[in-house]
């Protein structure tokens, strides 16, 4: 890589060294998330399993099926919401690792783009949370044979959950996606637009991968999908319109 405002190039040897080094930062960033979250495991897992356990029958409850679970299940959310947490400082030391070798030009757009993508997946996590959980929740333990009791193992719902806030968080990207291929030229906003058709075959597809197999929650990732891809045109011809005028 080369220092783009100098065009000097620096040995191999530098830049695997600050790469060990943004590495460990990220990684440090992780460990102290973890152990300040650590103490408030229990409680972190109870405020997440909350969607659920509020439409829980009377008399029913979580249950854990493995002997290690009561421990293992708070210690992997708190982990996974350490990484969460520190995503800022994880994507920043990925900026200032890269950030040396993009010209002035670059730089302009990359950072707003970084600083967007972060606000967009936890905006997909919050959206997860408090709009899709409900939902799906209440249309599951909704349609069940009443003489089954519902109590749900506390991993199988983290993993479950888990798997939705990545896939919300994900899917909320596409703005980002969608302004980046038409920065650096491999589309424009008029040939996204006229693709519109297939994007929203696509989101459904996507939906339909990465959620349960039910209407409800494949809708309600695709659909704002799609408005979101609406968005990153929007903001893409305004990169166009950037790109024509230098």
């Amino acid at each position: 890589m080369t220092d783009a405002s100098n065009d000097v190039p620096q040995p191999l040897v530098a830049h695997l060294t600050e790469l060990r080094d943004r590495l460990l930062k990220a990684l440090l960033a992780i460990l102290i998330a973890f152990i300040g979250l650590f103490p408030f495991a229990n409680n972190i897992y109870t405020f997440i399993s909350e969607p659920l356990r509020a439409l829980l029958p009377e008399g029913s409850s979580m249950i854990a099926t493995e002997v290690a679970s009561p421990f293992l299940t708070p210690f992997k959310l708190t982990l996974v919401l350490a990484i969460f947490v520190a995503i800022p400082v994880i994507l920043y030391q990925i900026w200032a690792f890269v950030a040396p070798g993009m010209y002035r030009n670059e730089k302009r757009i990359a950072f707003p783009l970084l600083a967007s993508s972060v606000v967009l997946f936890y905006t997909g996590a919050a959206f997860a949370y408090f709009v899709v959980f409900p939902l799906i929740f209440a249309f599951f333990t909704s349609v069940g044979p009443t003489d089954v009791a519902v109590m749900t193992d506390i991993n199988r719902y983290l993993d479950f959950v888990l798997k939705l806030f990545f896939a919300f968080g994900i899917a909320f990207e596409v703005p980002i996606a969608a302004v980046i291929l038409i920065w650096s030229g491999v589309t424009s906003a008029d040939a996204l637009a006229k693709k519109r058709p297939y994007i929203i075959v696509g989101c459904f597809v996507f939906g339909m991968l990465l959620t349960p197999p039910d209407v409800i929650s494949q809708s309600l990732l695709a659909i704002p999908m799609w408005l979101l891809f609406e968005v990153g045109v929007f903001f893409g011809r305004a990169v166009d319109r950037s790109q024509e005028s230098q």
